[in-house]
């Protein structure tokens, strides 16, 4: 696939989610074949109000690694200050390969400041921010926009919104097949996400509930996308996106991976995040991704109550200890 000038490999792409997609999760997922991975969501307004923290959250040093290709996310509902925020990141060297902005996140702390999904309400809007950011990214970088299919039952906006954000210079969109009202269920529908690619001409990807590589393949043959977004079925299992893009490809879906190697992956991962952040800042969020290390294990709800009590990086290994006491 080709977004501007860059060439993006084929594979499946690694959705962005807040406290979960930090830097060392997204190289964690590149690792195993995403074909970009995509920072936690950043406030447009709070970088132009100077926050730091913003600011460092975006900040990854597998822009130009051999990890793989990177893209960051801001939401806001005001173009001006997308535009301003786009310049900051630029003027204090926060570097990336894609710009993506958030049009779907359903949280109620984002929607009530009128951002995130509540955009999906204005198409208009939706178009100007695209605008905004086209603008100020300039000509060559890639502009992505990830969607829902629209607020709730009576505003399905989806369509109106990709040619709208087409038309002001978005190059590829991310259509997650629910609406803001349904959250994370029922299943996706597939037959909103095919309008949604039928209404453009510029590449969309499919997200939502793929946990499988048949089920993406079976996405992609019903919506004729170019290709799939996946999220939290990839959390505790990376290798979900080796066989996912093995099956895109035609080609022997590798096998699961065993408990040694999921164990490995699991404390080198919270070991990554404690050099990042820090123990006291990376171990409260590593009980999160160590719960989904647990998931079709012997023993997975008791393994998951000692998750949620990881204080230090030493307790990984007694966890790690634990889960081998299950299973036997």
């Amino acid at each position: 696939m080709r977004l501007k000038d860059l060439t993006v490999p084929a594979g499946a792409v690694f959705a962005p989610m807040a406290g979960l997609s930090d830097a060392a999760c997204r190289r964690l997922m590149a690792r195993h074949g995403a074909a970009w991975c995509t920072s936690e969501m950043a406030s447009a307004k709070a970088i132009t109000f100077g926050d730091k923290k913003s600011v460092a959250l975006l900040r990854d040093t597998l822009y130009g690694g051999p990890a793989g290709l990177y893209a960051v996310q801001l939401f806001g509902a005001e173009p001006g200050t997308l535009a301003a925020a786009i310049g900051i990141l630029r003027d204090k060297g926060v570097a990336f390969d894609i710009l993506d902005l958030n049009m779907g996140c359903p949280a109620p702390k984002i929607t009530a400041g009128g951002a995130g999904s509540r955009l999906l309400l204005d198409p208009a809007l939706c178009g100007r921010m695209v605008a905004a950011a086209r603008k100020a990214l300039g000509d060559k970088t890639p502009l992505t926009v990830k969607m829902r299919l629209g607020w709730d039952a009576g505003h399905l906006t989806a369509a109106e919104v990709a040619r709208q954000c087409e038309a002001a210079g978005a190059d590829l969109l991310t259509v997650h097949g629910r609406t803001r009202e349904q959250m994370y269920a029922p299943p996706v529908d597939t037959a909103a996400i095919a309008a949604v690619k039928r209404a453009v001409a510029i590449p969309v990807l499919a997200n939502g509930d793929i946990t499988t590589p048949e089920g993406a393949v079976e996405v992609l043959q019903k919506t004729g996308c170019d290709g799939v977004m996946i999220g939290r079925g990839a959390l505790g299992d990376p290798w979900l996106l080796e066989r996912v893009n093995a099956a895109l490809a035609g080609q022997a879906v590798p096998p699961p991976p065993t408990l040694a190697q999921k164990m490995a992956a699991m404390r080198q991962q919270i070991y990554d995040m404690c050099e990042d952040k820090g123990e006291a800042a990376a171990m409260p969020q590593a009980r999160g991704h160590a719960m989904h290390y647990m998931k079709k294990l012997r023993g997975a709800a008791a393994l998951r109550r000692y998750c949620s009590m990881l204080a230090r990086f030493s307790d990984v290994d007694r966890l790690i200890d634990a889960v081998y006491r299950c299973q036997e």
